[in-house]
């Protein structure tokens, strides 16, 4: 993949005013499949994930490694014993009974896959997010990864920013957008807020 095309961040403005340089990723069944099992697979420890949408955020943190991860008809199924999510990342058909039609198939199917870096006020960054939306536009999951502020325990901000909890992301940027080097810009804040 070109460098030029992935690795070059879009600065957007969250609908709150915040701003969120945007790092798009491949949005196709196979590239989304290889990130979720990296991801849940991996660094299910690390991770916290759900949707996170205006008014409501799920914030789930896994108790255990992934039971299942499995792709059926375009739906990622990634399973923790009972507890499971399905998000629609490839082509889905539905049962022969009741096909489901390509306007209701698109609509589901992810259609964009980003890395998010929020920022603090305009300068330095609080948060970094993998981030899926369907083909609406509608957000279908949020995964926040690592963040050096914040205890991954309690949640509370730590009083002195731990820098390694930066190594999923640029793990992620090196990956996927062929970054090989670690973003000053991310390590410019001196403390949480």
């Amino acid at each position: 993949m070109s460098e030029s095309v992935w690795a070059t961040p879009e600065r957007r403005t969250d609908s709150d005013g915040t701003p969120v340089d945007v790092f798009a990723l491949p949005a196709d069944a196979a590239s989304l499949e290889a990130l979720f099992r990296d991801l849940f697979e991996r660094h299910w420890e690390e991770i916290v994930f759900g949707p996170i949408i205006q008014g409501a955020a799920f914030e789930i943190y896994p108790d255990c490694a992934p039971t299942r991860i499995g792709l059926l008809d375009g739906y990622l199924t990634v399973a923790f014993g009972r507890t499971h999510f399905h998000v629609c990342i490839g082509e889905t058909k539905g049962p022969r009974s009741r096909p489901t039609s390509p306007e209701l198939a698109r609509h589901r199917r992810t259609a964009r896959a980003e890395l998010h870096r929020r920022f603090a006020g305009t300068c330095v960054p609080m948060s970094w997010s993998l981030q899926l939306f369907n083909g609406a536009g509608e957000q279908q999951l949020t995964v926040l990864l690592p963040n050096p502020f914040l205890d991954h325990e309690t949640g509370r901000f730590l009083k002195e920013p731990d820098w390694s909890r930066l190594a999923l992301w640029d793990a992620l940027r090196a990956r996927w957008l062929g970054l090989r080097d670690a973003d000053p810009v991310d390590r410019s804040a001196t403390r949480g807020r």
